[in-house]
């Protein structure tokens, strides 16, 4: 897969200003309206249930993603990829990570081993990131229905998260998981609630052309527990051809157990897998 418009690839070359000026091209573009290919009625997560017991015993850290299979897969269900990245210890590449998935079903596993440009800068991630995971989605054997990504979507100071910039490139479905909140006020305080619970979160003054009825995303509580010290929700926010309400009930629809949904999950295992052989290869 690569960009539609070559001018909305991340340039790691351009001042703060240029950067942020792109950031509100793409902003511009981006669609927030349910505007798939496919039913999500059939996006599911069909795994066997997972006891505290067993979570607690493995982190999401240290779970490793599922093998490619070579089963026959039911081609009804929409492929949906997970997108994440891991540093190399000196922070001098990024290792950019897709698991492609039909269900529960693993279909093609790619990465991508690239140096970094810049250092990390708050609400420019797509442009330290963006042409690493491009690199990583030119080695994909398929097209995504949609694609989650580790990181925020509308979500975003300039409502062009990492999820918004690489959906409108590829134009593509997408949706941004964030672990933190970059801006925004949620509707409710989203401290201590039990596993279900979600709220809206409205732009506040730090997000650029909207007014603070606009719902930019959702904070969810996937996981909970009662013997474990207090889990934080994650944060979901549309990124291009999907509304808020619908990335929330897609994420809650993909989560199995752990904190994080499964797509960003298990893309998450496969770049640590992928950065522990690449240590292994180097050091021999």
């Amino acid at each position: 897969m690569r960009p539609t418009d070559s001018t909305l690839i991340p340039d790691p070359q351009m001042g703060n200003d240029e950067m942020k000026e792109l950031q509100r091209r793409i902003a511009d573009i981006a669609c927030w309206q349910d505007a798939l290919s496919i039913d999500t009625k059939m996006i599911r997560w069909e795994s066997p249930e997972i006891s505290e017991d067993t979570t607690q015993k493995t982190t999401e850290s240290e779970s490793p993603a599922d093998e490619v299979s070579t089963q026959q897969t039911d081609e009804t269900l929409p492929l949906v990829a997970g997108i994440d990245q891991a540093l190399r210890t000196d922070h001098s590449e990024v290792i950019s990570a897709i698991v492609l998935t039909r269900g529960a079903t693993v279909v093609d596993r790619v990465a991508a081993v690239t140096d970094l440009s810049i250092p990390y800068i708050p609400g420019l991630l797509s442009f330290r990131e963006g042409g690493p995971i491009l690199a990583a989605f030119e080695e994909l054997s398929k097209k995504p229905d949609i694609a989650m990504f580790d990181g925020s979507g509308r979500m975003h100071y300039r409502q062009a998260g990492l999820a918004t910039h690489i959906g409108v490139m590829l134009d593509m479905p997408s949706i941004g998981v964030a672990k933190s909140l970059l801006c925004g006020t949620p509707a409710s305080d989203t401290e201590q609630r039990s596993a279900g619970w979600q709220t809206p979160i409205y732009a506040d003054e730090s997000v650029e052309d909207a007014d603070t009825e606009t719902v930019i995303g959702h904070a969810i509580q996937t996981r909970q527990y009662d013997s474990r010290k207090i889990i934080n929700p994650v944060y979901v926010s549309p990124g291009h051809r999907v509304s808020a309400a619908t990335a929330a009930k897609i994420t809650e629809a993909l989560c199995d157990g752990y904190k994080l949904p499964e797509p960003t999950r298990r893309a998450d295992a496969y770049a640590d897998e992928i950065k522990r052989d690449y240590a292994e290869f180097t050091e021999t």
